[in-house]
C-alpha cells in the first residue's frame, strides 16, 4: 500500500523473535465477548504440533507488530509451535530476495496482491485449497472479492487460491462534526445525489462544504486518486474497475473520464472547497481536516480513510466531536450494491509445513480476529466475529461496513504499475485541479502507461 506506507527502501535489520505464550493478553474463558469455544476447539484439533518450528514474515512493525505478537501468542499456546515473527522496513523487496534465494519463511504476509501474484507465477507460493476459498466466500463480507484477491495463476498457469485475507482497512468514508450538522440542521446523506444536494445547501447557507488537501510531499496527489476510485466503484461495475487497474480499460475511456469529472465537480468549484480551488493541491492532506473543527467551521465534509483521526486536533472524541458516514452510492446505480474501497493484508504459505497449515486454520477462528479487534487498529470482513469485541464504536461501525459490503476493492492506484499508480496518476490529479481538463489529464496519464516497456 504505497499511499499508506511511504517507506524508505534503505536496508534495515530484521526484527525477529519468538512469540511468547506465557502472557496472553486476555485470559481464556474470562470475557464473554470473545469466542473462547473457537479457541478451545482449535487447540483440541492441533495438539500434535508441539515442538514444530514456524517462521512468519510480514509488514507489521511498531505498535502493529506488538498487536500481532499478541495474536501469535494464542496460536503458540494452543499448538506448542515455536513461532517466530520478523519484519523489515523494505519487506516487499526482502520477501522477493528470500524466496528467490530458496530461504523463505513458512508464512509471508503482504498487502500487495500484485506482488503475491508474481510470486505465485514463479512457484513460490503453496495453494491453500478450494476449501479455504469456499470458507472465505461464505464467511467474509464481499467474500467473492476477497477470494479474487487471493487467487492467482501458478507456475503451471492454472489458477488456485493462494492468499488468505486477514486484517483490512476502509477508505470509503466521509468525516464531519455532528455538532456542526446539528446546528445547521443537516442530515447525513444516504445517496450520492443527496450528498450533492447537501453540498449545494451548505453553499446556499453561506458555508463551505468541503476540505480537500492533496499535499503529501513527493506523493502529492494521492488523496484525489482515492476519490476517483470510490466514484468509479459507484458508477461502474466491478469488472470495469478491475480492467482499469490492468490497462484493459484505458484512462481515456469515458467511464474513467466521467469519474475524474465527478471529482472535479467537488474539487474544482471555488465555492465548494475551503480556501478555494488553489488551496486543494497546496494543502497537506494531514492539515486538510482541521477545517472541520474551526469556529465557525471552515468546512463541513472531508473524504478520507479510517486513519485520518490521527491528524484531528488533540483530545477529539470520535463519535462526539467528529464522526463519519459511509460514502454513499448513487440512487441511479443502485444495482451496483454497496462497494467498499480499502486495503488489506494477505497471508500465504511460502514454505509448506503442518504448522503453517495450522496457522491458516487458526485465522478462521473468531478469536484470532477478536483479540486484535479488542486492542486497536484492526478491522475484519469476517462475519463470524462478535462485533462487541471492537475497542470502540468507530471501529465497530467500520467493521460493519466491511461485513455488509457487496463488493470490496483494493486501492486501484496500488494495483497499477508504480510509474502510473504512484506517479502519473498522482501528478495528473494535481494538473487536473490546477486547471487541466479531465480529457487532457486522462490522455497524459494514459500516454505514460503506454510508454512503459
Amino acid at each position: 500500500m504505497r499511499k499508506t506506507f511511504l517507506m524508505s527502501v534503505a536496508a534495515a535489520a530484521l526484527l525477529a523473535g519468538a512469540a511468547s505464550a506465557a502472557d496472553l493478553k486476555f485470559a481464556p474463558g474470562q470475557d464473554s465477548k470473545f469466542n473462547w469455544k473457537s479457541y478451545d476447539d482449535f487447540k483440541a484439533a492441533h495438539a500434535d504440533l508441539k515442538g514444530e518450528q514456524m517462521t512468519i514474515f510480514g509488514p507489521w512493525r511498531g505498535e502493529d507488530e506488538a498487536f500481532f505478537r499478541s495474536i501469535l501468542a494464542y496460536f503458540t499456546e494452543a499448538t506448542g509451535v515455536d513461532a517466530k515473527y520478523s519484519s523489515s522496513e523494505n519487506y516487499e523487496q526482502q520477501i522477493v530476495i528470500d524466496t528467490q534465494a530458496g530461504s523463505p519463511p513458512n508464512i509471508a504476509v503482504l498487502p500487495q496482491p500484485g506482488l503475491l501474484a508474481d510470486l505465485a507465477s514463479k512457484g513460490f507460493l503453496t495453494p491453500l485449497g478450494d476449501e479455504n476459498a469456499k470458507w472465505v466466500k461464505d464467511n467474509y463480507g464481499a467474500g467473492d472479492s476477497w477470494v479474487g484477491y487471493g487467487t492467482y495463476k501458478g507456475k503451471d498457469g492454472k489458477e488456485a487460491f493462494y492468499a488468505f485475507p486477514y486484517k483490512a482497512d476502509v477508505k470509503s468514508l466521509v468525516w464531519y462534526v455532528p455538532e456542526n450538522f446539528k446546528e445547521a440542521g443537516y442530515k447525513v446523506p444516504t445517496t450520492m445525489e443527496e450528498l450533492h444536494a447537501l453540498t449545494e445547501q451548505i453553499v446556499k447557507d453561506g458555508g463551505v462544504p468541503w476540505c480537500i488537501g492533496l499535499g503529501s510531499g513527493g506523493a502529492t496527489g494521492w488523496p484525489a486518486t482515492d476519490w476517483i476510485e470510490d466514484i468509479m466503484l459507484r458508477q461502474q461495475k466491478p469488472d470495469v474497475y478491475d480492467k482499469w487497474t490492468t490497462n484493459e480499460v484505458k484512462f481515456t475511456d469515458p467511464a474513467v473520464v466521467a469519474a475524474i469529472e465527478e471529482f472535479g465537480s467537488f474539487a474544482k468549484n471555488e465555492k465548494y472547497v475551503s480556501g478555494g480551488v488553489a488551496a486543494v493541491a497546496a494543502t497537506d492532506f494531514r492539515d486538510s481536516p482541521k477545517g472541520l473543527f474551526g469556529v465557525p467551521p471552515k468546512c463541513y465534509l472531508h473524504h478520507q480513510a479510517s486513519f485520518i483521526p490521527s491528524f484531528f486536533p488533540e483530545g477529539t472524541k470520535l463519535g462526539q466531536d467528529a464522526d463519519f458516514f459511509y460514502m454513499p452510492t448513487y440512487a441511479a446505480h443502485a444495482d451496483l450494491g454497496k462497494p467498499v474501497l480499502g486495503a488489506g493484508t494477505l497471508v500465504t504459505v511460502t514454505k509448506d509445513s503442518k504448522a503453517a497449515r495450522a496457522f491458516v486454520e487458526f485465522l478462521k477462528t473468531p478469536i484470532a480476529h477478536e483479540v486484535w479487534m479488542a486492542q486497536s487498529s484492526f478491522l475484519t470482513p469476517y462475519k463470524g466475529v462478535n462485533t462487541a469485541a471492537y475497542a470502540n464504536d468507530q471501529m465497530k461501525r467500520e467493521g460493519e461496513i466491511l461485513t455488509t459490503a457487496t463488493t470490496f476493492r483494493f486501492d486501484g492506484s496500488d494495483l497499477m504499475p508504480g510509474k502510473i499508480g504512484a506517479g502519473a496518476f498522482w501528478t495528473g490529479m494535481v494538473d487536473f485541479v490546477g486547471g487541466k481538463s479531465a480529457e487532457d489529464t486522462a490522455k497524459e496519464i494514459q500516454s505514460s502507461w503506454d510508454g512503459i516497456k
